[in-house]
């Protein structure tokens, strides 16, 4: 009996590897196929949901230990490398000391693109046919995304201004006509009125959108360069924005007393 026992134990084995890596292979074809996305009633790939991205970007887009109040994160920059001028890596030291009190997000402002998209706040893509609304839980925030047009020439926008066009699975923005000012993140990764965005939004999956934004401004930066992340899709079955009614909430005492 043992020696049956033994035998059966093996072949089990044998057969529960086998099923295992018959199930992987199987997993691992799913996710290397292309996903295609449910279709809205103009048959381009259909975004809408209550979305929310996770991560501790907000306080810093690049690796970062965890210090008094921030928690530890690491970069959603590609290469974890902002190519800053010279000049410009000086403003973001003295952003850095002064971050405290010269946030935008600090002073209950709206903080811009693409930070809006990594914000530890919800936020829900509505479509129509002709454009697609983007309405963030922070401040209200609204940013509507315009198809088959140009950008305007001369106004300035905190948020910039966005225009679409699909590409296969994928909606590509790009955003121009920046106010000055914007910051990256609470650590004084900032931009200037010369930013231009490009974002790319691709359905990988029912619950996930991976989200990529590459950044160019030459007032600022050497070169181009790119972030990623994933949102994740609020599946509660209540999921809706709520309302969130900032206050600021930081004064300069905090930058007298803090240096980088």
């Amino acid at each position: 009996m043992r020696i049956h026992l033994r035998t059966f134990g093996v072949l089990g084995g044998l057969v529960l590897i086998a099923l295992v890596s018959m199930t992987g292979t199987a997993h691992a074809q799913r996710v290397g196929a292309a996903y295609r996305a449910p279709r809205t009633v103009d048959g381009q790939p259909d975004l809408q949901g209550i979305w929310q991205a996770v991560s501790s970007a907000n306080f810093n887009i690049q690796d970062h230990s965890a210090s008094l109040g921030v928690p530890a994160g690491m970069s959603i920059v590609e290469g974890n490398e902002i190519p800053y001028l010279p000049a410009a890596l000086a403003i973001r030291q003295a952003n850095f000391r002064e971050r405290y009190s010269q946030d935008p997000e600090a002073k209950c402002f709206m903080v811009g693109t693409p930070r809006i998209m990594y914000m530890p706040f919800p936020f829900q893509i509505v479509q129509t046919e002709g454009q697609i609304n983007i309405l963030s839980e922070y401040v209200h925030t609204p940013r509507t995304l315009r198809f088959n047009s140009e950008h305007p020439r001369g106004p300035e926008w905190i948020m910039g201004d966005s225009r679409a066009h699909w590409e296969g699975e994928t909606l590509v923005v790009d955003v121009t006509n920046f106010t000055d000012g914007n910051w990256l993140d609470r650590s004084g990764n900032f931009t200037s009125s010369t930013l231009h965005v490009v974002e790319r939004y691709t359905r990988t999956d029912p619950d996930h959108i991976l989200y990529e934004a590459t950044i160019e401004d030459p007032a600022v930066f050497s070169q181009a360069w790119k972030m990623s992340f994933p949102l994740y899709r609020r599946v509660e079955s209540n999921a809706q924005l709520l309302e969130y009614e900032c206050q600021a909430y930081i004064t300069a005492e905090h930058d007298k007393n803090d240096t980088q």
